[in-house]
């Protein structure tokens, strides 16, 4: 018969240590999740993460383009003409005086707010006036604006017409 080489307690404290160590060493490894940006229509919603930030830097004009027009992967949603629109942010995105705007197809449709939600009744993000045929796609980005103005954050989706 052998004898242990530690202690009952001794191998407690050591296998306590370990997980703590492995914990704090999971817990380095993770980013802090970005807040979310919601689009509604009807019952179905789609939420993302976003797709361009500064980390708390200003983004260049020529990014924020880039955001609400080239990304592919971009979350979709399908959007019929007069259903209600429903748009909505996470709470730290208006935190310490920021606010958010729409941007539909790189044009703002909003203009900057505090509020985390913002309700479009029967809009017709789709309408053309006149211009001929409606597209199958539109890109709509909500863009996070420190409180002077610049751009620090942009959330990409993609209405899909029915």
């Amino acid at each position: 018969m052998t004898a242990p080489l530690f202690p009952g307690r001794a191998r407690r404290s050591v296998a306590a240590l370990g997980a703590v160590s492995a914990g704090l060493l999971l817990l380095s490894a993770c980013d802090k999740p970005t807040p979310l940006a919601t689009v509604t229509v009807g019952s179905s919603s789609v939420s993302a993460e976003s797709d361009c930030r500064g980390d708390g830097k200003e983004l260049s004009m020529d990014k924020v383009q880039e955001c609400l027009t080239g990304l592919k992967n971009a979350k979709t949603i399908e959007y019929g003409r007069g259903d209600t629109l429903r748009l909505g942010v996470e709470p730290a995105v208006v935190e310490d005086g920021k606010k958010w705007q729409a941007v539909l197809d790189g044009q703002p449709i909003t203009e900057p707010s505090s509020n985390t939600y913002r309700s479009f009744q029967g809009a017709d993000v789709f309408a053309t006036g006149g211009q001929g045929e409606a597209p199958a796609s539109k890109m709509l980005g909500l863009v996070q604006v420190g409180e002077d103005g610049k751009p620090l954050a942009v959330w990409s989706f993609k209405l899909k017409l029915k």
